[in-house]
């Protein structure tokens, strides 16, 4: 895996480091490829439940590297992250900043763990730009339409509490503790059953857009495998037992 993303397994955990300090973490084709390839990872392993990602030298991400962008074009790896995210439960630990790109790769996880010092905005119109990396689509799923209306066409940032007051970030922490915070959500998660999880993250990004029917006549297949599962029988079993289960992602 390239320099530009560190992995480092902690348990079921696998924390993401974007790894381009001197550039604000920007994404270029080198770190937008090790990130997939991180996903992937996160993804593809049974020993694993959720990921973290977070962003080295006290930063979370710029979005996308502006000075790759000028001479390659816009990196096609980046786009293939921002639509795609990751099956597995995936928490962003944000430090710093989270400004145009960077809070649309925010928002491609599935939780937000934010230092309370931290704007969240796309200030893309501003720039003669538009924030084309998810935020439109994400922002008024998460938060009240007026908010994201007027952060989208203002380009003006919110603070950290009222995103958290909004429902934007899950959990604040005290500067330099994002990471630790998330990896104590990511934990707590990690400690259920990993088919669970990731059908429960599932069944909630498929609910957009579908209407109660066709939710229930797509939810019906995945009840049956979660039912069908060895660590159904494991949980059950454990319950019963008065014991700790023993997941097997089976």
């Amino acid at each position: 895996m390239a320099d530009e993303i560190l992995t480092e397994r902690r348990d079921r955990i696998l924390v993401i480091t974007l790894n381009r300090p001197e550039a604000k973490n920007a994404v270029n084709g080198p770190l937008a490829d090790a990130l997939n390839a991180a996903i992937e990872e996160l993804d593809e392993d049974a020993g694993l439940t959720a990921g973290v990602i977070t962003g080295a030298g006290g930063g979370f991400s710029s979005g996308m590297d502006l000075k790759w962008f000028a001479t390659k074009g816009p990196p096609a790896g980046f786009a293939k992250f921002l639509q795609t995210g990751a099956k597995k439960p995936l928490i962003a630990a944000i430090e710093g900043f989270a400004l145009a790109g960077g809070l649309e790769m925010a928002l491609t996880c599935d939780l937000l763990v934010a230092a309370d010092n931290v704007r969240f905005g796309i200030p893309e119109v501003k720039r003669g730009l538009f924030a084309a990396g998810g935020a439109l689509m994400r922002l008024p799923r998460v938060i009240p339409h007026g908010v994201a209306m007027e952060m989208a066409l203002t380009g003006d940032p919110i603070p950290a509490q009222r995103a958290l007051e909004l429902g934007l970030i899950a959990r604040v922490s005290a500067p330099g503790a994002a990471l630790d915070v998330a990896l104590e959500l990511a934990t707590t998660i990690a400690q259920n059953a990993p088919l669970s999880v990731a059908v429960s993250k599932k069944m909630i990004v498929d609910s957009y857009g579908r209407t109660e029917e066709e939710f229930w006549a797509h939810q019906g297949p995945e009840s049956g495998k979660i039912v069908a599962s060895k660590d159904a029988q494991e949980g059950s079993r454990a319950f019963a037992e008065k014991r700790t289960p023993k997941w097997s992602g089976n």
